[in-house]
């Protein structure tokens, strides 16, 4: 069985040559090396020519649902202007760079390289995170890769030629977390054969329609459902988390970037050669130690599944989260970028790799996305693989892994080192105050059911008839919705409801935390969850707000780091 991993997110230090900066692209581009969500890899291709393509088979449809479906509608599709992306890499700082030096011309052919796609084709939508007392929000970013081969330099790359031209699978998909105050990151893999359910998907450029997957199926296939903003769809669908922004990046991308960057120093505590006698793997040799690598032997370290650990995904997420922390500290310790020739050269080869939604389409976009996240220092970043356990031969998340969304989604640092915030500042008054209670038309839903218990009998009957005993009258239960939530929510779906919400939340002692504008009701709709199973007293429950350790947190800042070698693939 082979696990996958998303990996990526690193921040670059600020490297420019400020006398060779243009004046006419100093008020957009600005002048240096901003930091990126980084550069990742995942590895998609995988290691070997038969390995992608044994796993493309196993892909069609399976675990514990079908396909996912057919599109509703077959039409001749046009062959995208995206490449089928398939290495994490985020350093947009290199982007960025690529403007040292050039005049207005050069920034537009920088902008004109960048492929753009749309972020979400999904039907619902999870409302943006709430500001914190400073007005800050915190932004996330998926990164995705695909395992297809869409030109012969990435086919030589990755392998696997038999996948040249198919549907692209979602193998690498990584969420990156940077916090509201801008103090910390955090992100999150998932392994590419979780099952979940796909939601329906649109294509934008043909219309083509994705059917929702009937059961559950692997994440991977996500991609192949009209484009990377189905797989945002489908993260938005199991996490609950807001999703701002998504980057792709290729393998020849990943290549050229690491030569820019001078090499990045990797560890192994014995001789590796990741060879199979059948030929699978990705090809690394190295010596026991310490070696800085860079462009196609970064790639074979990024893709190395056969020779580390137990030769599972897991441990190739592992040495990828390696790669990235060790490539921002080179970033920020040697400032290897100074060189206005190799960052035109790393601008040129990261913004043709690059596909993104259209709110990260311009290089001054990019620039202010990675200026934010430079802010992050190495240990102030956590790399995490979501939680799992097997169903068969593939995987689904555990409790530990709603435990992990639940932290992203309530912005709290998973290297434990969280300032101790100050309390939310009391929201504004709504404009349109609460309608009298006997007046305020309520929908209560029981979303009781958790991954380990049913769903509590009853509660929505419970509370409506609470919420009438306390004189409104209008509530009622809603039993055709069984959502789940963790914790109860009131939900309300635009600015004149917003009254009524908080009305209901405060009658019940529901904190005000818990009230959101979401498009996904048609009126104030109260969610009973898993907090509130039995009793009309609501009391908020008390967070455990560690990071799991089935998570595999790897701290940034931790250059001690080695890859254990399987001494099948040693050699001396």
């Amino acid at each position: 069985m082979t696990r996958s991993s998303v990996q990526g997110d690193d921040t670059q230090e600020d490297a420019a040559d400020a006398s060779e900066r243009a004046e006419a692209v100093r008020g957009d581009a600005d002048n240096g090396v901003g930091d990126t969500p980084d550069d990742g890899v995942g590895d998609t291709a995988d290691d070997g020519a038969g390995d992608t393509a044994d796993d493309t088979a196993d892909d069609a449809g399976d675990g514990a649902g079908s396909d996912g479906g057919k599109p509703e509608v077959v039409a001749a599709r046009p062959r995208r202007r995206r490449r089928a992306l398939r290495w994490t890499a985020v350093l947009l700082a290199a982007v960025l760079a690529g403007t040292a030096g050039a005049g207005y011309l050069y920034y537009e052919h920088l902008n004109a390289n960048i492929k753009q796609d749309a972020l979400n084709l999904g039907d619902n939508k999870v409302a943006a995170p709430t500001p914190n007392a400073a007005g800050q929000t915190p932004l996330n970013i998926l990164v995705i890769g695909s395992d297809a081969r869409d030109s012969e330099e990435n086919q030589q790359l990755g392998g696997a030629r038999e996948t040249f031209g198919s549907t692209p699978l979602a193998d690498v998909q990584m969420l990156v977390h940077l916090s509201a105050d801008r103090s910390n990151m955090s992100v999150v893999s998932m392994p590419r054969d979780t099952l979940l359910e796909i939601p329906k998907c649109t294509d934008p450029d043909d219309g083509t329609v994705y059917p929702a997957s009937e059961g559950r199926v692997m994440t991977n296939q996500s991609l192949g459902h009209g484009g990377p903003g189905c797989a945002v769809a489908t993260w938005q669908e199991l996490t609950g988390i807001h999703i701002d922004h998504f980057v792709m990046v290729d393998f020849a991308g990943v290549v050229s970037m690491a030569d820019a960057v001078g090499g990045v120093p990797v560890c192994v505590d014995a001789n590796i050669h990741s060879r199979d006698n059948e030929g699978h793997g990705s090809g690394l040799k190295l010596e026991k130690g310490t070696h800085p690598v860079k462009g196609e032997q970064a790639l074979q370290w990024l893709r190395t599944r056969y020779g580390f650990e137990d030769g599972s995904d897991l441990a190739r997420a592992k040495a990828q989260h390696m790669y990235l922390n060790s490539m921002v500290r080179v970033l920020r310790e040697n400032a290897t970028l100074s060189s206005p020739n190799r960052l035109r050269r790393l601008a040129e080869e990261a913004t043709e790799a690059l596909t993104v939604d259209p709110g990260l389409d311009s290089v001054k976009k990019l620039y202010d996305l990675s200026d934010e996240l430079r802010k992050v220092k190495p240990e102030r970043i956590t790399m995490t693989t979501m939680p799992n356990r097997y169903v068969g031969a593939r995987v689904e998340p555990t409790e530990d892994a709603e435990q992990l969304f639940r932290l992203v989604r309530e912005d709290i640092a998973l290297d434990g080192k969280d300032a101790k915030k100050k309390p939310d500042a009391e929201p504004e008054p709504p404009a349109d105050p609460a309608a009298p209670d006997d007046e305020l038309a309520v929908q209560v839903r029981n979303g009781t059911r958790t991954d380990e218990l049913g769903t509590a009998p009853g509660r929505a009957n419970a509370i409506a008839g609470l919420l009438v005993e306390r004189g409104f009258t209008k509530a009622v239960a809603d039993p055709s919705v069984l959502p789940s939530e963790d914790r109860t929510v009131i939900r309300y779906p635009s600015a004149d409801l917003e009254g009524d919400a908080r009305r209901v939340a405060k009658s019940l002692g529901v904190p005000a935390s818990s009230v959101k504008r979401s498009t996904d009701v048609s009126g104030v709709t109260l969610v009973v969850g898993a907090d509130w199973r039995e009793g009309t007293a609501y009391k908020a429950p008390g967070s455990d707000n560690s990071t799991p350790e089935s998570a595999q947190a790897l701290n940034g800042a931790d250059d001690s780091a080695c890859m254990h070698v399987n001494p099948a693939f040693t050699w001396s």
